[in-house]
């Protein structure tokens, strides 16, 4: 038995492979599994509960099929996401998460994160962040029709393309001090995150002690998954 952290799957419409890829993780390998964490960004875009996009009812029951059969399965806001709320936690049968969360694991604390907020030398992400966090912008933008909330997400996304492309490689990774201050805010040594699409196990000091930080892979050319047992664990690829 193992608990399983996945992140960063993008999931949409124009990539089929992806969401079957999800579907049968779901199907084969979650169910029997202690929990399932998915850390943010399994969508590639959410505008509100009323897109009736085909492929993200799909997904949405799949997990709860998931979840009925017995396994916790539990959701943390991305930055591609961070629009779901109680409607999307009801109807795929997840617990929502905050940012960040410390969770037991087999006896050992742990910190999630999605792990945007660690990158904070990207000065101007991070203020569009808490632009976009806003509950009166996040108010305004559910008031809009849905297809203009489509096309503003679709805007977002070029917009971030641009952004990615221009930017510094560093500044889009996290910030190795924002790390250790959040660790030892948390009183953890280790965390566990997405967001940066960099899948590795660092080893690190925090507080005088040793420490781990496990960054989950993407799902855009194969999935990624962190396996934890109570006798070890392993950052796993997954071939398509």
């Amino acid at each position: 038995m193992s608990t399983l952290f996945i992140s960063d799957l993008h999931l949409d419409a124009s990539h089929p492979e992806i969401i079957e890829q999800f579907l049968g993780f779901l199907s084969d390998e979650a169910p029997g599994s202690d929990a399932l964490y998915i850390l943010g960004d399994l969508f590639e875009a959410w505008v509100g509960d009323d897109d009736p996009e085909p492929a993200r009812k799909r997904v949405v029951q799949a997990l709860r099929k998931l979840s009925d059969g017995g396994t916790p399965c539990f959701f943390m806001q991305g930055n591609r996401d961070f629009l779901t709320g109680h409607v999307f936690e009801v109807k795929a049968g997840v617990t929502i998460l905050p940012d960040p969360a410390v969770i037991d694991l087999y006896g050992r604390r742990v910190l999630l994160m999605h792990g945007d907020t660690l990158c904070t030398d990207d000065e101007e992400y991070q203020t569009f962040r808490r632009m976009v966090r806003d509950p009166q912008w996040q108010q305004q933008f559910l008031s809009q029709p849905l297809e203009h909330r489509i096309a503003m997400a679709r805007q977002a996304r070029d917009a971030s393309r641009q952004h990615t492309g221009a930017a510094d490689a560093g500044i889009m990774d996290v910030n190795p001090q924002a790390v250790i201050e959040a660790m030892a805010a948390a009183g953890v040594d280790t965390l566990i995150h997405g967001h940066t699409h960099r899948p590795a196990i660092h080893s690190l000091i925090v507080d005088d002690r040793p420490a781990t930080r496990i960054v989950l892979g993407d799902w855009h050319a194969k999935g990624s998954v962190l396996r934890w047992g109570r006798d070890g664990h392993s950052l796993d690829t997954l071939p398509r």
